[in-house]
């Protein structure tokens, strides 16, 4: 079955209901048991609901995966899988990851003993070097959160599989429609369904799939024991959201390349970023590993305060922390997405105030470049 065809009838596994094309919602927390002893499939909803199951076992098919579970938010996901390692575990990550991924791992999981060991894993190079005998996982963003740099999966996933630890892939921005990271070898993904799953900005979730029936069993066990379930509600929204992914993401990522190209020779624009570009060096191994680019780009302009002036001049873009809506959405990570994040550390990693991210939506190019050359060209820093 082909990915669009299987975003509209993958099996949810919970049976027929009076002929009803749509999955019911299911708003209830608790199951009559008709007996003591009943050993029925749902008997409370933190521990299972129908709603919830047809989203999980969507999202499990869709990534090639053994079993999916749905969570509070993205950060529910993240926090839960996390869940997995112990004190004393070492965690190597992504240098360029997200600051609530970073912020959880500094100043919450480390209270636990659980180090975080941040490396370039663009570099696989560096990430042998950061593997110690504690190094429980390579916890992976790809492309990374902001600077959009690609780590190939499959090389990384196969060190950790020669030192028996676990490969987990954060694929909020690609989505099981252009990148597959368990079948790149990949043990864990996680989206913060909040973004391109959901599609719409009006829902907060998170989803976690599984390669293997051992960790799905501890993930499931994490999940009912520390309650940080997504509820049926939300559930349903993101299963409407997820029929049309693939159509908003072809659209989004055809505006994302002629937008970053066009941004690529803006004379007020210092760098781009965008896998999808020639320029960008890991180019290539985007093309290897994914099949589109995606929706993402950042950029720089040359000062702070012309970061800031854009952002205030913009007319159709909403500004804002999140990403993978329908409206086109300006981040400035260093004062938004990654503020979290101590400056020293940011400044370090190149994440100054003069970066903006764009999350593409679904308007029209010829209106974006519009709008985004009279907010650049208001008060241009280029000497004319």
């Amino acid at each position: 079955m082909e990915f669009g065809t299987k975003l509209i009838h993958a099996k949810t596994g919970i049976g027929e209901h009076y002929g009803a094309v749509s999955v019911p919602i299911y708003q209830v927390s608790t199951f009559n048991q008709e007996a003591s002893d009943n050993d029925g499939k749902y008997d409370y909803s933190r521990s299972g609901n129908p709603t919830r199951e047809a989203l999980e076992n969507t999202i499990a098919q869709l990534e090639n995966g053994y079993a999916g579970f749905a969570f509070s938010s993205g950060m529910a996901a993240i926090s839960s899988v996390l869940c997995l390692f112990k004190s004393g575990d070492e965690i190597v990550v992504s240098d360029d990851t997200y600051g609530g991924t970073y912020r959880v791992l500094t100043q919450l999981f480390n209270r636990f003993g659980i180090k975080a060991v941040f490396a370039d894993t663009t570099n696989v190079a560096a990430v042998k070097e950061a593997i110690t005998p504690q190094t429980k996982a390579i916890y992976l963003e790809t492309p990374s959160n902001p600077f959009l740099s690609v780590t190939d999966i499959k090389e990384v996933a196969t060190v950790a599989g020669e030192q028996e630890i676990l490969t987990i892939v954060d694929n909020t921005f690609l989505t099981p429609y252009l990148q597959q990271p368990l079948e790149l070898g990949a043990d864990i993904v996680i989206h913060s369904a909040t973004k391109y799953i959901s599609g719409h900005s009006d829902v907060v979730g998170g989803l976690v799939v599984t390669a293997t029936e051992p960790l799905a069993n501890e993930i499931k066990f994490i999940q009912n024991a520390f309650g940080a379930i997504l509820g049926p509600q939300d559930c349903w929204l993101l299963l409407r959201g997820l029929k049309t992914l693939k159509v908003r993401l072809e659209q989004q990522q055809k505006t994302a390349h002629q937008l970053a190209q066009w941004l690529q020779e803006h004379e007020e624009v210092e760098e781009t970023f965008y896998p999808g570009l020639t320029s960008h060096p890991d180019y290539e191994l985007s093309k290897q590993q994914t099949s589109g680019a995606g929706g993402m780009i950042s950029f720089k302009l040359k000062t702070p305060e012309h970061a800031k002036q854009f952002l205030q001049d913009v007319q159709f873009a909403s500004v804002g922390v999140s990403l993978g809506g329908v409206e086109t959405i300006l981040t400035q990570p260093a004062t938004m997405s990654h503020a979290s994040i101590p400056e020293a550390k940011r400044l370090e990693r190149g994440i100054t105030e003069s970066l903006i991210r764009i999350s593409v939506g679904l308007e029209e190019f010829t209106d974006l470049k519009q709008d985004f050359e009279q907010a650049l060209e208001k008060h241009p820093q280029t000497a004319k």
